[in-house]
């Protein structure tokens, strides 16, 4: 059965020092419930990065629950997100189920920051690991 919830947060956030971008939604507008943060470095991954398979963007739930490179596909709409996961990685990131959609109640200027920060990030590292995007 699908993973549902409201998002009521979304954005994109660089850290600079801590070298990474990160895109994501939550259920509340403090950032907490349930979350998902798709993230990558801002750096191109280095033989270390592949040797532990980290060499693409991650996905991070609510408990930090991580997984790397485990998104199939992406799908933005004005009003939804919907990502599907790699059935594979569920346990890594504590999840029931590889479907996942959140109802977005965010305003314009959010909904395109999203849009624009998922793009970067799920284009980031190995191509293998690169999900089918439908971002409108």
């Amino acid at each position: 059965m699908t993973i549902r919830f409201v998002a009521r947060a979304a954005g994109v956030d660089e850290e600079p020092d801590y070298e990474y971008l990160s895109a994501g939604v939550s259920e509340h507008a403090d950032g907490s419930g349930f979350v998902l943060i798709f993230q990558c470095a801002l750096d191109e991954p280095d033989e270390q990065d592949v040797a532990l398979g980290m060499d693409s963007y991650c996905l991070i739930t609510a408990d930090e629950g991580t997984a790397y490179g485990c998104v199939t596909e992406v799908v933005l709409t004005s009003s939804l997100l919907r990502v599907v996961v790699r059935p594979d990685a569920l346990e890594s990131l504590e999840l029931d189920d590889t479907e996942i959609e959140a109802t977005l109640d965010v305003d314009q200027d959010s909904l395109d920051r999203l849009s624009d920060g998922l793009r970067l990030v799920l284009n980031y590292g190995r191509p293998s690991a690169r999900p089918v995007i439908r971002l409108s």
